[in-house]
């Protein structure tokens, strides 16, 4: 299993750059930010110095989406990138959040999103696609590779990941959610006639090493609030009784307004309606032994890397935990079984 973090774009970026650092000293191979670029700085800026004050990692947003970027614009960054730092950068893109909304516009259509996935990935590996009756490519390099992630929870984007994905990115860490989504994906790729073991399957989730419970669900209920943007999109979409999981969609019932100009932030004011169960399920919190639990379980399921939100008041402790016994631990874990 691989690790990564996510972070938010707030200045000052070089913040972000030590965080990113810190992040490779103690092991993780990925580094992912938010990818609003009204509600924080812009990410592949940010990335550019990333890259060149680490050695390994790679990093990407989670998620980028194809109406706030034109999708050669977004192609040719990622590109560049790679020419400058050797192809550590990865895409994970979705039909559009924060970004979108707070512009009030509306997400991308699923086939939007398989265009964009397409036409972001052949270019970015150095391949010519055709845009509008022009055949057209990067004439400027004939290196660079690009993996195309895509994020989503409901039944139809499932599907599309495993059409058309290098890999898939769940926001939460619920088992039973995590299980049913990633057999959803695995399905549709095998439907696809590709080879379901050759997708990456991403659970990201707000991680939090420590012992006061209650502070723990205060620092992350955040994030119970911003999953519960998707969800309700999906409920009303397929109703309550849909094939969606019950554990996924019953916590919404209490949900109202949403403000993104508190997006992924601890202390966040209109999430109330999260109770502390759901937190649990969909975040890693407690001792460095609880994580690497929870984590032994989903790499049972297929999971292939956790991406930790660092989104609350313990980044560098969190951190160091992971460093010194999470990530050995799962290594060990995962060497024993092979």
């Amino acid at each position: 299993m691989d690790f990564g973090v996510v972070l938010q774009n707030n200045p000052p970026a070089s913040r972000v750059v030590d965080l990113a650092r810190l992040a490779e000293t103690h092991g993780f191979s990925h580094v992912w930010t938010f990818d609003s670029h009204l509600l924080w700085q812009e990410p592949f800026v940010v990335y550019s110095q990333i890259l060149a004050h680490t050695r390994k990692v790679i990093v990407g947003p989670m998620v980028t989406n194809p109406i706030t970027r034109d999708v050669t614009v977004t192609a040719s960054a990622f590109a560049t990138l790679n020419e400058m730092f050797g192809n550590r950068t990865v895409c994970g893109i979705g039909r559009g959040d924060s970004a979108v909304r707070v512009l009030n516009g509306r997400p991308a259509t699923l086939a939007q999103l398989r265009d964009a996935v397409h036409v972001i990935r052949e270019l970015a590996n150095a391949r010519p696609v055709e845009i509008n009756g022009s055949t057209v490519r990067f004439p400027w390099t004939l290196t660079s590779r690009l993996e195309v992630w895509v994020a989503g929870y409901g039944p139809k984007t499932l599907a599309l990941t495993g059409d058309v994905a290098d890999g898939f990115i769940l926001q939460l860490a619920d088992p039973d959610v995590t299980a049913w989504t990633i057999r959803v994906v695995r399905e549709a790729a095998e439907r696809a006639g590709r080879d379901p073991d050759s997708l990456q399957f991403c659970i990201a989730a707000p991680m939090y090493v420590g012992e006061d419970r209650a502070h723990m669900h205060d620092q992350t209920r955040w994030f119970g609030g911003m999953v519960g943007n998707h969800v309700a999109e999906l409920v009303a979409r397929y109703g309550a009784d849909s094939e969606l999981p019950r554990s996924l969609t019953d916590y919404i019932a209490g949900r109202t307004d949403y403000d993104y100009n508190e997006h992924g932030q601890a202390g966040n004011t209109h999430t109330d309606f999260v109770p502390d169960e759901v937190i649990e399920r969909f975040c890693l919190l407690g001792t460095w032994q609880e994580h690497v639990a929870r984590l032994k379980e989903l790499s049972g399921l297929g999971v292939t890397q956790f991406a930790g939100y660092l989104m609350h008041d313990n980044k560098e402790e969190t951190l160091r935990e992971y460093g010194e016994h999470v990530i050995p631990a799962l290594r060990e874990h995962v060497l024993a079984k092979a």
